[in-house]
């Protein structure tokens, strides 16, 4: 088991994302702007689900990292902490999921 956490990958978008083009696919992302990383991300959560239907494990674990890569960088370039997705998390794993999304139907209709 890898002792590798999102905390670790978080720490390498930050150092890489201002790293010189020619050597950083993050780089390159973070040049290309919100837009064309958000689209990306996009792309890498459909052939996530496509390896999840038809793939093998080993398919399915590649896109997973992709997918995991793509919203680390996503949420690097919209200034959000990981922190703050885990706390958000941590917050609904207080409640059941059906707790939850109720509290978020009642607030939609307020």
């Amino acid at each position: 088991m890898s002792d590798f956490t999102l905390e670790d990958l978080e720490t390498i978008v930050a150092a890489r994302a201002g790293a010189d083009e020619t050597s950083s696919y993050t780089a390159t992302l973070a040049r290309k702007g919100v837009a064309h990383t958000a689209r990306k991300l996009g792309e890498e959560a459909i052939e996530t689900v496509v390896a999840a239907i038809g793939e093998d494990d080993g398919h399915l674990t590649s896109e997973a990292a992709d997918l995991l890569y793509h919203l680390l960088v996503l949420l690097h370039l919209k200034r959000v902490p990981l922190s703050a997705v885990m706390a958000e998390l941590a917050r609904r794993t207080a409640q059941t999921g059906l707790e939850e999304k109720a509290g978020r139907s009642e607030a939609a209709s307020h």
